[in-house]
């Protein structure tokens, strides 16, 4: 009898068995699932993914929308995890140039570069000055062996982390197996925040777009000079190739003999605000127009293209939240550059010389000054017509090429620096030119293919000793020139 009460239960096991399969097969898919999730929602990615705004700059926090949550989760964890150890990213131990090893001298103004890195010349830069920094930054970078490593703490404002980590994976590119490792603090917003009163016993290394003579923050390449897709401006040598072009539309004779500025004074800004009451072409000699980015978008940004502003014989530079990437575009023109009191300085604005390539105007009675300077220019239009082509001149030196080597030795001179190994923190994952990519959209992946770097024929050229003597006097006689306009100014 026993036997066939076997026989019976056995049907019954092999029945459950499958359900307990199944069963067990869900929970496993929805633990992976969860766990995930959990993962892509805990990445940060140069994208924003995860990312808080800036406490110190806050703006609208990104949203990805556009997605569903599993594409989202999909892709943050395919870019992030699954693409730089699969990409091509092998370095070259030693670079081979095709022209003679030796190189010109860089412009005078990159002696700067020893000039923003000379609170740490004594000290070096430790990991408490890294740490210390990374209360102020946005993001962390660490190039080791070759290759780059993002540790993100908070988002950046549109696509400003996406271009300014390109601009650092080009540099790889464009100097391969010659970037130095080195372990940088960078913050993507535009004031500087390493105030010299507040820090001047410990001195804080911390990278940005700008600074000020009361600052330690040290100035780099702005993420514009890889394109801006917001607003549809592209990568610097096209954008001013584009620029020249439009400027020789017109002689200067039929220029028209005005000031003019265009640009958004909604940003806080002082200047920009007491600008608006200078827009009087009879009175003051000035067109002041105020730019609607949005409405610009919707019209394809015909009347904001940049080679469409170069019809007036002066164009007026005015600082907006804090420096503004404005300048470089407005001195491209070949129009003799007016330059409102500027308070904030990028890294090529240094070799900027009043009565040279630009006319220094004064914050204090703007309209006035204004004024003073077309009337000036107008009486002396040769004199006015070389000072705007000094300009132009000047930042047509300042190709690519150019700003990789700035990039290149000021990442050099500050590598010398750490008195430590860099090594990329737990916390950061490698960047690489398809990870990028991979978080772009379109209009962003073809900005960044016509921003792409090759390696150069030539060195970097030659960085000039460090001369604390010849930066005192270049800073000084700037400051005379300017007080000389300003007292021409008031005797008239």
């Amino acid at each position: 009898m026993a036997a066939p009460l076997s026989r019976n239960k056995a049907p019954a096991r092999l029945s459950s068995s499958p359900l307990l399969w199944i069963i067990a097969l869900a929970s496993l898919t929805v633990f992976f699932l969860y766990k995930v999730d959990n993962l892509a929602l805990q990445t940060k990615t140069v994208a924003g993914h995860n990312l808080p705004p800036t406490p110190w700059h806050l703006f609208p926090p990104k949203n990805f929308d556009d997605q569903s949550r599993h594409a989202r989760a999909y892709q943050i964890l395919h870019c992030s995890y699954l693409t730089c150890p699969y990409s091509n990213t092998t370095v070259s131990k030693g670079h081979g140039f095709n022209s003679p090893s030796s190189s010109p001298k860089c412009p005078r103004f990159f002696m700067f570069i020893h000039h923003d890195l000379e609170p740490w010349a004594q000290s070096r830069i430790t990991v408490d000055h890294i740490m210390g920094a990374k209360n102020y930054a946005s993001f962390r970078v660490v190039i080791y062996k070759g290759r780059l490593y993002l540790d993100p703490y908070y988002a950046c404002v549109q696509s400003r982390m996406m271009f300014t980590i390109w601009g650092f994976l080009q540099l790889l590119k464009r100097y391969p197996g010659m970037v130095p490792d080195v372990d940088i603090m960078f913050d993507c917003m535009d004031k500087p925040s390493i105030n010299k009163t507040e820090h001047d016993s410990f001195p804080l290394p911390l990278f940005r777009y700008c600074t000020t003579k009361d600052h330690f923050d040290i100035p780099f390449p702005d993420w514009s000079f890889w394109g801006w897709p917001e607003v549809n401006i592209r990568p610097w040598d096209e954008e001013f190739r584009d620029i020249k072009r439009g400027a020789q539309a017109r002689s200067w004779p039929k220029k028209w003999p005005r000031a003019y500025w265009k640009g958004n004074p909604d940003v806080g800004s002082p200047t920009r605000t007491s600008l608006l009451e200078c827009n009087h072409t009879k009175k003051w000699g000035a067109q002041i127009m105020r730019q609607d980015w949005e409405e610009e978008a919707k019209g394809g940004y015909v009347s904001s293209k940049l080679s469409h502003q170069c019809d007036y014989r002066y164009k007026i530079y005015a600082e907006g939240f804090a420096w503004s990437v404005s300048l470089k575009y407005i001195i491209s023109c070949g129009s003799l550059a007016l330059i409102i009191s500027p308070q904030y300085e990028d890294f090529f604005s240094r070799g900027l010389i009043p009565e040279k390539n630009y006319w220094p105007v004064s914050s204090d009675g703007l309209c006035q000054s204004i004024k003073f300077a077309v009337d000036w220019g107008n009486t002396n239009p040769t004199e006015a017509q070389k000072i705007g082509k000094a300009g132009q001149d000047l930042m047509e030196s300042l190709s690519m090429d150019r700003v990789y080597d700035y990039m290149f030795h000021l990442i050099s001179e500050y590598s010398k620096l750490q008195d430590f190994k860099p090594v990329p923190p737990s916390s950061a994952l490698e960047v690489c030119v398809d990870s990028l990519t991979c978080f772009a959209d379109e209009k962003q992946k073809r900005f960044f293919e016509r921003a792409t770097a090759f390696p150069s024929p030539s060195p970097p050229c030659t960085l000039q000793p460090a001369n604390s003597d010849f930066i005192k006097s270049w800073m000084q006689q700037k400051q005379r020139t300017i007080t000389n306009v300003r007292e021409m100014e008031l005797k008239a």
